[in-house]
């Protein structure tokens, strides 16, 4: 199976890379499906809405996953509650709205695609280790296809959990700090991992933000209100391939900035 995932959407400009991007990605690709982060989509860079999500449905994004802004636009609750192609983190507490994996077809097969939120600097989340091992539980015989978004903080963290995944899912992906690693490999039991896979959003920034306003909250420690700033965009994401029994047999990073129109695996295309 072939996977395209994106990173987080961040504003207007995340947005646009997307549309202008996308295309060009799935002729390249072949994907059998295509994931994108959109917890960031909206314009202020928090949460996500139904028109939002309809413009990335309309490019051809299959699935979107979320994070820790999942519920910051009011007006999504209806969305994530009812849209199987919408997934939130799994691990909110219980009763809250919305479905932590949805399981879909892609090519010739089936996938479950997981959201999961990190504890480590980012809330009192249930679990994600025990939560993970729940789902694959109840997902049991019914795909070998097992992706994962792992929205979380601490590296350590997401190591963790796609070490005790490894061969249980097909990929572990880490999202959430805007900044793409450069670790991407397969691990022994056949699972892929990248720490971050970056976002898709302003270049000229902090983490998709004005600049000015994060390093005056830096120097103030007081409330600041955070813009995303519009102009030159980037695009982060991952391609992975599995095969017939989930087990990953390729993994590329894409990376797509202002100075290197398109890179993947160091190779500039």
């Amino acid at each position: 199976m072939r996977i395209l995932f994106l990173g987080d959407i961040v504003g207007h400009p995340g947005k646009q890379m997307v549309e202008q991007w996308m295309p060009k990605l799935i002729t390249h690709f072949r994907p059998d499906l295509t994931i994108a982060n959109g917890e960031n989509i909206a314009p202020n860079g928090r949460g996500i809405t139904e028109r939002l999500a309809e413009s990335l449905f309309d490019v051809e994004v299959d699935i979107i996953t979320l994070g820790n802004h999942t519920f910051d636009q009011r007006e999504s609750m209806q969305l994530i509650s009812t849209d199987r192609r919408i997934v939130r983190p799994a691990n909110y507490p219980q009763g809250t709205p919305g479905q932590g994996y949805t399981l879909c077809r892609a090519g010739d097969g089936q996938i479950a695609i997981i959201n999961l939120l990190g504890r480590s600097f980012m809330g009192d989340y249930d679990d994600p280790f025990r939560t993970a091992d729940r789902i694959l539980a109840e997902i049991g015989d019914q795909t070998a296809h097992i992706f994962l978004d792992m929205h979380a903080e601490a590296t350590a963290e997401k190591v963790a959990l796609a070490t005790y995944l490894s061969g249980r899912v097909s990929a572990v992906i880490g999202t959430h700090t805007h900044v793409q690693t450069a670790d991407e490999r397969i691990l022994p039991g056949g699972t892929a991992f990248l720490t971050d896979v970056g976002m898709c959003g302003p270049y000229d920034s902090i983490i998709g933000f004005h600049k000015d306003g994060v390093i005056q909250k830096f120097l103030s420690q007081m409330p600041t209100r955070f813009e995303v700033p519009q102009g030159e965009a980037q695009l982060h994401g991952v391609f992975i391939e599995t095969d017939s029994r989930g087990r990953a047999v390729s993994i590329e990073r894409i990376s797509i900035t202002p100075n290197r129109p398109w890179q993947t695996n160091g190779f500039l295309n």
